[in-house]
C-alpha cells in the first residue's frame, strides 16, 4: 500500500480508537496534518473502502476500519511502543509491594492490573479466578445494544472455560494479536484479543490476555502484556487482562 494510504488508514484508526464514531474525510484532513485536501482524503478513503480496509456503516456516515484494516495496521504500520519509565517504575513498585505482603496475590494483582490498564482484569491459577473491571469493559459503545451486552457478559462469566482454547492458539514466549473473527473465543468475535503465554519459575504455564473492542490500542496493550509478563514470570499466577485501554 502506498504511503499516502498508510497515513490515512493510521489517522482513521487513531481517530476511531478515541471517538468510537465513524470518521469523516474532513476530520482526517483538518486534524491529522496530512497536507491533503478534504477531497483528496475522501477519494483515498473511498479507495481504502474498495480494497476492504474501511467500511461505511451508513451512506451519510464516515468510515470505520475493518478486520482487514486493523490487521494491516498491526502488521505493517503500528510502531513498537514501550511503557514509559514512570509507568514501569510504578508497576514495579506495586508488584514488589504485593509480593512483600504475600496475601491474596492473585486477587490484588487483578485489582492492580485493572487500575493500570483501565480494563477488566482476571487473575488466578488452576480454575481459581478473580476479576475486576467488567463494568468498564461493558460501558464501551460497542456493547450498548442489550443483546450484545448480555452475550459478552455471559461469555465473560465463563471465561475460565476458555483458557485451554486461548493457550492452544499461541506459542510460549510470543505475544499474539487476534482481530475480530480470528479471536479464539468465537462467541465474542466482535472483539480483539492480545495474548501472551508464559511459564512460572516452577514450570507452570500462565497466560496474559487483553480482550476489548476492535478499536483497542494494540501497541500499548502488547507493551503492557510484555512488561507485566517480565515482572511476574517467576510467580505462580495465571493472569488475564480483558478490556480496553484508553489513550
Amino acid at each position: 500500500m502506498e504511503a499516502k494510504l498508510n497515513k490515512i488508514l493510521s489517522a482513521v484508526i487513531e481517530e476511531y480508537t478515541n471517538s468510537a464514531v465513524p470518521v469523516g474525510s474532513k476530520v482526517v484532513a483538518e486534524k491529522y496534518h496530512l497536507d491533503m485536501s478534504s477531497a483528496t482524503v475522501r477519494s483515498q478513503m473511498a479507495e481504502l473502502e474498495k480494497e476492504g480496509y474501511l467500511y461505511q456503516p451508513h451512506t451519510s456516515a464516515g468510515r470505520i476500519p475493518t478486520d482487514k484494516g486493523y490487521r494491516y495496521f498491526v502488521e505493517k504500520i503500528m510502531p513498537e511502543k514501550k511503557l514509559s519509565l514512570v509507568e514501569q517504575k510504578k508497576l514495579q513498585a506495586e508488584m514488589l509491594k504485593l509480593k512483600a505482603q504475600n496475601t491474596r496475590l492473585t486477587r490484588t494483582t487483578a485489582k492492580l492490573l485493572s487500575s493500570f490498564s483501565g480494563s477488566l482484569a482476571i487473575t488466578g491459577l488452576k480454575k481459581d479466578f478473580y476479576d475486576f473491571g467488567i463494568g468498564e469493559l461493558l460501558e464501551n459503545p460497542e456493547f450498548r445494544e442489550v443483546d450484545e451486552f448480555c452475550r459478552v457478559a455471559e461469555v465473560l462469566d465463563y471465561i475460565d472455560e476458555s483458557i485451554d482454547a486461548i493457550l492452544s492458539s499461541v506459542k510460549d514466549g510470543e505475544t499474539k494479536i487476534f482481530i475480530g473473527k480470528e479471536n479464539p473465543i468465537k462467541e465474542i468475535s466482535n472483539c480483539s484479543m492480545v495474548v501472551s503465554p508464559y511459564k512460572t519459575k516452577s514450570g507452570e504455564r500462565g497466560v496474559l490476555a487483553i480482550i476489548g473492542p476492535k478499536r483497542m490500542q494494540y501497541a500499548k496493550n502488547k507493551s503492557l502484556l510484555d512488561y507485566v509478563k517480565k515482572l511476574i514470570s517467576t510467580s505462580a499466577v495465571v493472569i488475564l487482562i480483558i478490556g480496553l485501554n484508553n489513550i
